[in-house]
């Protein structure tokens, strides 16, 4: 019979022979588990790496947001209660050539239509759509007949301080040609703001809003401010009649105010055209009219 001795050392060796079995094992299991790690590793590292080969690491360049054409600057209808506030123009995405038809409706005879220049003056064509899509201009005054030969629109207020919420510099401002080295002017040397021109006039030099000059008669300044935003195409011959009409006071002791209103009912532009120029004005006649109490 084994003595008691022998009965514990085969314990313990069996004890220590199970203890081996599961290490081995163990180590077996470590090492399938690094074998596939490094597979797996290898095989990220290839494809990473054919990706960068095929430029998949570029950076691809942020689009570039679309240009400004065009700043509105607020103006505080708070501060000055003749303005009307119709929201502002988009400031980007507007046209920038060719015309936009703008008619007139007036209470005085034929509507008037003006081509609007899109490529000399796009800000003034975006004003002019922006507020011709809100009524600005149905129903009111054209409030003045100025010095300069010209119907003053687009005041809804009648003051000459009206106008939206938002102003815009000038554009297309001509420029005086250079003067001549005799004393008199180049000969056939066309006016600055020849019959028919259609022009902005702010309530303060640059400050422009929705305030228009159409210029029934030629008008040369030294010093031109106005500037330029179309030319009348058809009609030019109402506001020439307009142009005659007997002025009165307008209450500030100025005697400006044509004596028949002359009503705007209605102001609408549209589609743009970009296959013609800007039309040329008409004609001026010979014996341009000189409105009733001027000079």
């Amino acid at each position: 019979m084994a003595s008691s001795r022998d009965r514990q050392r085969k314990l313990a060796r069996a004890k220590l022979d199970r203890q081996m079995a599961r290490r081995a094992a163990s180590a077996r299991r470590r090492r399938q588990i690094q074998a596939g790690v490094g597979a797996a590793l290898a095989l990220a590292l290839i494809v990473l790496g054919s990706v960068w080969a095929l430029g998949g690491f570029d950076r691809e360049p942020a689009p570039a947001a679309a240009p400004e054409i065009c700043a509105w600057t607020p103006q505080d209808a708070a501060g000055n209660s003749s303005l009307k506030d119709v929201g502002k123009p988009a400031t980007t995405g507007l046209p920038t050539a060719g015309t936009r038809p703008m008619t007139i409706t007036t209470n005085q005879g034929s509507p008037v239509t003006v081509d609007l220049d899109l490529a000399n003056a796009p800000c003034a064509g975006a004003s002019f759509a922006h507020l011709a899509g809100q009524s600005f201009y149905d129903n009111t005054t054209c409030h003045e007949i100025t010095a300069e030969g010209a119907l003053r629109c687009g005041d809804p207020s009648g003051t000459g301080q009206g106008g939206p919420t938002y102003s815009f510099t000038s554009e297309n401002v001509p420029s005086v040609p250079a003067p001549s080295p005799s004393a008199s002017p180049a000969p056939g040397e066309p006016p600055l703001y020849p019959a028919g021109t259609v022009a902005l006039i702010g309530s303060a030099p640059g400050a422009n809003g929705s305030q228009f000059l159409v210029f029934f008669k030629d008008f040369n300044p030294a010093d031109p401010t106005y500037p330029i935003v179309g030319k009348v195409s058809a009609g030019l011959d109402v506001i020439q009649k307009i142009g005659t009409t007997e002025l009165v006071d307008n209450g500030s002791g100025e005697k400006v105010k044509p004596k028949t209103d002359v009503v705007i009912q209605s102001l609408t532009v549209g589609e743009v055209a970009t296959d013609a120029p800007p039309a040329a004005p008409p004609a001026t006649p010979t014996a341009s009219p000189t409105a009733a109490g001027q000079s």
